[in-house]
């Protein structure tokens, strides 16, 4: 399952990976933790329904993970979730074990399986939405990290004066080219609220406003995914989320990453996703248990 902070998907796959059934249904996270936690159930129940109760895995991907040291949820926008022995309640409810991992770990362990990182042993995954998420898989392993934040390049700091992230720290990579990064860093600049969508087509347009900002955004990408390569040097990066659908990331936004990386010359394939809004639930089924 996918969960979401407006939806909770759920897929069954098979033993070689294609999809038996799936379905959608809202989170309603307005109704608070149990209530989510029921919802889950219910979609849980009638998913099993469909293949019998046959044997089966079962993983979840939520924003934020499952800290190491206290086993509550840490660190997720769906803020109800947070502080929350979600997989000790969630193994309680259901009456078995399960995987609970990050939303960008579970797109990197799609795309690395099944999509535009096969055939590489290190892929990273980003998420570019209305946040950053990141996720590290090597040799079809997820690597979650000491802390289980290994990959979170959306709070890696470019900017140490820069805007206030909800995480306490400023100039964070989402703050600046997330969806809603960008949208809030727009409205600063121009006094005027816009969708990023508005906003690239004004770019494509000329308009210079949209140019003028735009080439800002590239130069933050540049430094962010430098950083990113150099301390990783992974095989590929596959981009995902609403901005990865920016086109002129793949050129304008890869140029100033090739003049920030520590390197004579970006070797680092950085590629649109394949498997697309399905990679989060796909993955999650992927590292279930």
């Amino acid at each position: 399952m996918d969960l979401g902070g407006t939806k909770i998907e759920g897929i069954v796959l098979d033993d070689s990976g294609r999809e038996i059934t799936r379905k959608r249904i809202e989170t309603q996270q307005e109704g608070g933790y149990q209530h989510i936690l029921k919802r889950i159930q219910g979609l849980y129940g009638e998913l099993a329904g469909q293949i019998q109760g046959s044997g089966h895995t079962f993983g979840i991907g939520t924003p934020g993970a499952i800290s190491p040291k206290t086993g509550l949820l840490k660190n997720s926008n769906t803020v109800c979730l947070n502080g929350q022995p979600i997989k000790a309640d969630l193994e309680k409810l259901l009456g078995r074990k399960i995987e609970i991992q990050n939303d960008a770990n579970c797109f990197a362990m799609a795309e690395a399986l099944h999509g535009a990182g096969r055939g590489n042993d290190l892929v990273f995954g980003v998420i570019m939405g209305t946040g950053c998420g990141g996720g590290i898989v090597h040799k079809g392993q997820v690597i979650v990290g000491r802390q289980a934040i290994a990959g979170e390049w959306g709070h890696m700091s470019i900017m140490p004066d820069g805007p206030l992230c909800y995480c306490g720290q400023r100039g964070c990579v989402e703050t600046l080219i997330s969806g809603g990064g960008a949208e809030a860093r727009y409205a600063e600049k121009f006094g005027a609220k816009r969708p990023f969508r508005e906003i690239e087509k004004a770019f494509y347009a000329g308009e210079t406003q949209a140019v003028e900002f735009m080439q800002t955004f590239f130069r933050h990408f540049g430094r962010a995914m430098a950083n990113l390569i150099d301390v990783l040097d992974p095989d590929v990066i596959v981009l995902g989320g609403g901005v990865s659908k920016f086109e002129a990331l793949y050129k304008e936004g890869i140029a100033e990453v090739a003049k920030c990386v520590f390197s004579d010359s970006l070797e680092t394939p950085i590629v649109k996703h394949q498997i697309g809004d399905s990679a989060g639930v796909i993955g999650a089924a992927l590292v279930g248990v």
